[in-house]
C-alpha cells in the first residue's frame, strides 16, 4: 500500500506541516512519489511510515529535532552500509542521547557523544502498532443512507493514495463515489445512488414505451 501525506497523518500523530517540512529538508522523504508542484501528491511506502513513527516516538521521548538529523548524519557517516538508519537500527535513549546497539549486543554506539542509558524504543512495538492502523484502514465499514424513502447498505473504506474516503453501495452495481470526509462521503454517494435511480427509471420508461 501507498499512502498520502493526509494518512500518514492519521496514522504517525505528525502534523500535515512535520511531514511537509520533513520532506522538504530531506529528513524522512517519501520513497515511493515525491510531490513536484502544488497540488501533486506526496506517496510513503510502509517502511516511510515506520521511519516517521520512529522519529515520532524520539520527540516524545523528549529528543529535539536536531538532535535525531545529528544521530543520522553520524550514522550514515560512520556507517555507511546503512541506508536507512531509523528503519534498519536498534535505539536507545534517555531523553538526551540516543544510542544505537550493533550487531554485537554488547557494543553501543553513543550517537552523540554524551549522556546515560536508560530506555529502548520498542521498534517492534512501533511495526505492530502501523501493522494494526494499515489493517483498520483496509476494512470496510457499513453505513446506511436513505434515499427516495428506501434505506440503501453502503461500504466506505479510506483511500490510503488519493485522500479521504472511497465508497460504494453493493445493491447497486457501478454505483461508488468519494468524498474528503465521511460525512462528504456519504453525502456523495447519496447523489450517486440517486442518479443510479434516474437512469433506471428512464429505462423503465423506454421499455414500457416500446
Amino acid at each position: 500500500m501507498n499512502f498520502n501525506s493526509k494518512t500518514v497523518s492519521n496514522v504517525t500523530s505528525l502534523s500535515i506541516r512535520q511531514i511537509d517540512y520533513w520532506d522538504r529538508t530531506h529528513f524522512i522523504k517519501p520513497s515511493v512519489s515525491e510531490a513536484t508542484g502544488y497540488g501533486s501528491l506526496r506517496l510513503y511506502s510502509f517502511h516511510d511510515l515506520i521511519q516517521l513513527k520512529f522519529a515520532k516516538t524520539l520527540l516524545d521521548k523528549g529528543v529535539s529535532l536536531q538532535k535525531i538529523r545529528k544521530a543520522v548524519i553520524y550514522l550514515k557517516k560512520n556507517m555507511p552500509e546503512i541506508k536507512k538508519p531509523l528503519l534498519e537500527l536498534k535505539f536507545l535513549t534517555d531523553g538526551e542521547t540516543i544510542f544505537v546497539i550493533t550487531e554485537n549486543d554488547k557494543k553501543i554506539i553513543n550517537t552523540l557523544k554524551s549522556g546515560q542509558l536508560v530506555f529502548s524504543i520498542a521498534l517492534g512495538k512501533i511495526v505492530e502498532d502501523l501493522k494494526g492502523e494499515v489493517v483498520s484502514m483496509q476494512k470496510d465499514k457499513t453505513y446506511s443512507v436513505t434515499v427516495r424513502g428506501r434505506k440503501y447498505s453502503v461500504m466506505l473504506r479510506v483511500d490510503t493514495e488519493d485522500g479521504g474516503y472511497w465508497i460504494e453501495s453493493p445493491s447497486l452495481p457501478g454505483c461508488a463515489s468519494q468524498g474528503d470526509t465521511i460525512e462528504e462521503a456519504l453525502e456523495m454517494i447519496k447523489d450517486a445512488i440517486e442518479g443510479h435511480l434516474e437512469v433506471v427509471d428512464k429505462k423503465r420508461k423506454v421499455k414500457k414505451a416500446s
